[in-house]
């Protein structure tokens, strides 16, 4: 088999996806605009070859990075990143080239919030009241209905980037003073805690695994507040949480990938609304989160399952609540590294400096705790981000 691999080296863990392909004998072909010698060793050894452009915003240069793998190698039977910057592109690709996974027709309900949403309500399942909006008389007339707080969010866009919470009319008219020149979604604030359904689907759109992250706090109030995230994977999936994202998984036919589906559980009723979906997995440190929370190797597992092989772990367990905590680098901390992993050592997998990209949400340094125990995990998270 070929693999395409898009930016293997980002963000820095997913170079285990190319590891694990190259273990199962596939030549795995790199294709981005780092310099290839600034990659990480374990990557270089197992890529058969990489090719760097100039620009991979470029098309035209992809095209031609394709075609030459292509000559070299024989047909291209995968292409992935499992990065939300680069589906519309693997899409394009994939149609262009004839390679199987999602395509170009199938994309925009994949990346626009809005048709999201109406696949949501095609399939009955509830969302937040909103639409995207044209202008100031059209949210007005939105308001009439939902009343204020609003959320205004990119159509298209990742995470909580660019996204505002409006608490009045003052706040509403200078978005439209600012707002940027694209399309974006107005929905009344829900209030509830996020959690999601994540997973892996193999080629019949059959999920392998399953598993669910609750927040300390939402991303969007932690970007917009320069706040402080912890996020855990959970032991036992809530039984109507599972039920919606298999609905979910259904209604938007995922096969062989990975999925990070996100709900709110309202405040008061406890009933769930469906936010949005995410056809790759989690960000962030999340897929480690997954191994050591189950004692699996999720890399290894989904290489398995793009080779037609199946899941290795059939009667894998949550055995562990997997804990990510962020820290800022503007706080002032009560405790350091080594009074940390001196108290808590045992109990923490792992720990790393955070690529920038990700720090508004998640921090500029990440630990990662585990414990059968929820209530210690959290214990640790607050020691961990006290201030």
């Amino acid at each position: 088999m070929n693999f395409v691999f898009l930016s293997p080296h980002f963000p820095p863990n997913y170079y285990q996806f190319a590891v694990a392909l190259k273990n199962h004998g596939v030549t795995v072909l790199g294709l981005a605009d780092e310099p290839y010698d600034s990659m990480r060793p374990e990557l270089r050894s197992v890529l058969t070859e990489y090719f760097r452009v100039k620009d991979m915003n470029n098309y035209e240069e992809l095209l031609r990075a394709l075609g030459f793998f292509t000559h070299r190698y024989g047909k291209l039977d995968r292409i992935d990143s499992h990065s939300e910057y680069w589906l519309e592109t693997e899409a394009r690709l994939r149609t262009d080239f004839n390679i199987p996974g999602i395509r170009s027709d199938q994309i925009d309900r994949m990346k626009r919030k809005s048709l999201m949403r109406k696949a949501f309500i095609k399939e009955g399942i509830n969302v937040a009241r909103g639409r995207v909006v044209k202008d100031l008389k059209d949210a007005q007339k939105l308001i009439e209905e939902t009343g204020y707080p609003l959320v205004a969010k990119p159509d298209i866009g990742v995470g909580a980037a660019a996204t505002y919470k409006l608490h009045n009319e003052t706040e509403l008219k200078k978005f439209f003073e600012t707002k940027p020149a694209v399309d974006y979604l107005f929905e009344e604030f829900v209030s509830g805690q996020i959690i999601t359904f994540d997973g892996l689907t193999d080629r019949d759109g059959t999920p392998v695994f399953v598993n669910s992250l609750a927040y300390s706090t939402g991303i969007m109030e932690t970007v917009l507040n320069d706040d402080l995230v912890y996020y855990y994977t959970v032991r036992e999936i809530p039984a109507d949480l599972e039920a919606l994202g298999r609905r979910t998984l259904e209604a938007f036919d995922v096969r062989e990938r990975f999925f990070h589906f996100e709900y709110f559980r309202q405040t008061g009723t406890g009933d769930l609304l469906a936010l949005e979906v995410n056809m790759r997995p989690p960000g962030g440190l999340t897929t480690d989160m997954f191994n050591y929370s189950c004692d699996i190797n999720i890399y290894d597992a989904w290489a398995s399952i793009i080779l037609g092989k199946g899941f290795p772990y059939p009667n894998y367990t949550h055995k562990y609540y997997c804990c990510y905590v962020g820290r800022k680098s503007n706080r002032s901390y009560a405790h350091g590294e080594q009074e940390i992993l001196a108290a808590y050592g045992d109990k923490i997998s792992h720990h790393e400096s955070i690529s920038g990209i990700f720090s508004a949400a998640l921090g500029n340094y990440g630990y990662l705790v585990r414990s059968p125990e929820l209530d210690e995990v959290i214990s640790i998270a607050k020691f961990i981000q006290e201030q």
